[in-house]
């Protein structure tokens, strides 16, 4: 009888329902969940929520896996069967700086109320949102308390580089890092209309939570930039203000202060959303100010978060009829821009809430130091340049060709989805043939590499064998941008200003002058046109003309002995017709 008792007072006990509050929301609003906690928790959500997808999307340097979170009401997670659904898709990446893990924690909340608010699940009915838990996972477990120093919170936190101590906001076209090869895949096979980068940021103190960067408007396809400037940056910034987070566009300036006038951040595609962008793909960056309270910039982030969903869910058709039309007339865009120059004659004003800068005397040093006087905020008009113009164009190719000896190359243009086509036996194709006549590298490192700029080319026409198994890539496919920005040496973030043709940029054979000079004089006797190049040059340059060794280089450069392959860029352009590929 008493066994009974129990068992029915057992029976009778309520279930305990499941705590869903986040590490964040357990805390005493300082602390951001650990790398551990973020994904158990993402997991705990997979388990309970049908509409909930969590599956790794392949390495990180660290060994660790890269998640994906997928949310979408009928529990469709397959890329291709949502675009068939005509859904717009959301992709939101947190922690490519762990230090910065503001949308970790806000992502984990809005994840959670996405499935259990009806609010706001109305808002997925025409969207799926796909979440990175944590992009650097890297940098999410090297976690301490000291490496930002000038950040008011959380308690502890991530840091920037990651295992190999790369800056992943860097590495969208080098691919150095298994992170970024993993997200190039994960992009690929989403194609989203929208993506969202989380950061935290500070060059300057003012009274905003978050600053903003949107994909700057002139590298955006027009049709895609008229509907973010008249449409969605509107919406975004009044709604934000309306949640009491007014925006202002991210703080970049060249003088003392902000006063000085904002400029628009030019995102290459180097960068997260410079990468996203040549894709059709309107980009976000946002950037809350690392001295306010960690509470706020959370806040801030998951309200942003939301209000992007809700346009996304608005604005459902008029952002697929604007992407439609970007990738229709990009089929036929035949110049296309790879440098850009701020024009600063054409600018907008901004009503910006910023601190006064007040110079005071350095503690440290005893000199003159800026500082921001927090009891004299402001807010008036201040100049914004927003306007880039182009400075190198190239003109459209039908297809490039790729030696397949350059595999590190091929292997990234896979990556991003690029169509390939291989030659089906040997030919001589007589092309479009670049020689690199000059260009700078930089004097350090920069990530790993030693970047080259301010390229020069020389264009010839001329015949070059090919080998069956070598690569075509025509430029009729959706990847035409990002093959003329990475093929182009001229690009800023091409494959050539990365380093990855650096072999090319070296001689192989030379001469011993003792041995030469003989050969030499019976080349000007038997060529006397070269014989006239070499007068002419003489004339012009005094100094060339008291250089027996300038002068015998000259002569090699121009005979048959010099190797033709000496500063050719691989990669040739195709204008003809139909290749034999297969």
């Amino acid at each position: 009888m008493l066994a009974l008792l129990l068992s029915t007072l057992l029976a009778a006990t309520p279930t305990p329902k499941p705590d869903w509050r986040t590490p964040f929301e357990k805390g005493d609003g300082n602390t951001t969940t650990t790398y551990t906690e973020c994904i158990a928790y993402y997991q705990k959500l997979d388990a309970a929520y049908p509409e909930v997808s969590m599956r790794e999307a392949g390495l990180t340097d660290i060994g660790q896996p890269l998640h994906e979170v997928v949310i979408s009401l009928d529990g469709d997670a397959d890329p291709a069967s949502v675009r068939r659904k005509n859904r717009r898709v959301v992709f939101v990446q947190n922690g490519i700086h762990p230090g910065e893990p503001e949308g970790i924690d806000a992502s984990m909340m809005l994840a959670r109320d996405y499935v259990q608010r009806k609010e706001l699940r109305q808002q997925l009915e025409n969207v799926t949102l796909v979440i990175i838990p944590a992009y650097n996972v890297d940098g999410m477990l090297n976690r301490s308390a000291t490496s930002r120093a000038n950040q008011n919170g959380p308690q502890e936190y991530g840091f920037r580089g990651n295992a190999r101590n790369l800056d992943l906001n860097r590495d969208y076209i080098k691919e150095d890092s298994r992170n970024a090869r993993s997200f190039a895949q994960l992009f690929q096979r989403w194609q989203p209309d929208l993506f969202v980068d989380t950061h935290t940021s500070n060059g300057a103190d003012y009274q905003y939570v978050m600053t903003l960067i949107d994909t700057q408007k002139d590298k955006l396809h027009p049709a895609l930039s008229q509907y973010l400037q008249k449409t969605m940056l509107p919406d975004l910034y009044s709604g934000m203000g309306k949640k009491k987070w007014p925006l202002t566009p991210y703080v970049d300036f060249e003088g003392r202060t902000p006063e000085s006038g904002l400029r628009g951040f030019l995102e290459t595609p180097r960068y997260s959303t410079g990468y996203t962008t040549l894709f059709n793909t309107i980009g976000f960056i946002t950037e809350t100010h690392m001295w306010k309270p960690f509470t706020p910039r959370v806040r801030a982030t998951y309200d942003f978060l939301d209000l992007l969903v809700h346009l996304a869910h608005r604005d459902a058709a008029q952002l697929a009829q604007a992407r439609a039309t970007a990738e229709q007339q990009l089929r036929t865009q035949t110049e296309f821009p790879l440098g850009w120059q701020l024009d600063t004659t054409n600018a907008d004003k901004v009503n910006f809430r910023g601190y006064e800068g007040r110079t005071k005397t350095s503690e440290v040093s005893g000199q003159p130091r800026l500082s921001y006087d927090r009891k004299a905020p402001f807010t008036r008009p201040v100049t914004f340049y927003n306007t880039y113009r182009p400075t190198i164009t190239v003109r459209r190719p039908v297809a490039y060709v790729i030696p397949q000896a350059w595999g590190e190359v091929l292997d990234r243009l896979r990556l991003s989805n690029v169509r390939l086509q291989r030659l089906r036996r040997d030919t001589t194709l007589t092309t479009e043939v670049y020689y690199v006549e000059d260009y700078k590298t930089a004097p350090r490192p920069y990530e790993g590499h030693y970047l080259h700029s301010q390229v020069k080319l020389r264009t010839e026409q001329q015949p070059l064998p090919f080998r069956r198994g070598d690569y075509v890539a025509y430029l009729d496919q959706p990847a035409v941008r990002y093959l003329v920005e990475t093929l182009e040496p001229q690009g800023t973030d091409s494959f050539f200003a990365w380093g990855f043709f650096d072999s090319i940029l070296q001689q192989k054979e030379y001469f011993s002058d003792y041995v030469f000079e003989d050969l030499a004089a019976e080349l000007l006797k038997r060529d006397p046109q070269l014989r006239q190049q070499l007068d002419a040059r003489r004339q012009a340059d005094l100094v060339f003309a008291k250089s027996g060794a300038a002068q015998l280089d000259f002569v090699y450069r121009h005979s048959a002995y010099y190797e033709k392959s000496h500063l050719r860029y691989p990669v040739v352009r195709w204008q003809g017709g139909a290749l034999p590929v297969e």
